[in-house]
């Protein structure tokens, strides 16, 4: 039994030890909009918030989190599209859309503890895998977002 914090609300789930947090958030608890990649925690497709540090998900097991506070794209915009996802938009980043979850919870843990990214910064932290070839559009949007309003993870 694990239990932590959801998107502001409290679970507790039954789940093997070693079951990594994504197929208890997909599987258990519904939340599909974190996505599995490759399952090697590489490519940022399972990318959540755990204390508000960009977190894998795929290799996480879920009594790792036991009293955290996770975030998934479902509640990174509570009550409204997070600054993030409105920047996503504007700059039309997704294509296929697959990966996009994953990169929008990155970018907006960077975001969260570096308003104001330098290009280093954005190299080093954004390391999410899109197969589109989205990469530009990303610096597009995060650039935009340098000095812009605070666009970190909610409260």
């Amino acid at each position: 039994m694990a239990s932590f914090d959801v998107n502001g609300e409290q679970v507790s789930v039954d789940a093997e030890p070693g079951t990594p947090l994504l197929w208890v958030l997909r599987d258990d608890l519904g939340l599909t909009g974190t996505k599995f990649g490759c399952g090697i925690a590489q490519c940022g497709a399972c990318t959540v918030h755990v204390n508000g540090e960009a977190t894998r998900s795929c290799l996480l097991p879920v009594e790792d989190v036991e009293g955290a506070k996770v975030t998934t794209i479902e509640g990174l915009g509570q009550g409204g599209l997070h600054p993030v996802q409105q920047l996503w938009l504007k700059h039309q980043v997704p294509q296929c859309g697959y990966c996009q979850s994953g990169m929008i919870m990155a970018a907006a843990a960077l975001l969260a503890e570096t308003p104001n990214p330098s290009d280093a910064d954005i190299l080093a932290r954004m390391t999410n895998i899109c197969r589109c070839g989205t990469y530009s559009r990303v610096r597009a949007a995060l650039e935009e977002a340098r000095g812009g309003a605070r666009m970190g993870a909610p409260a």
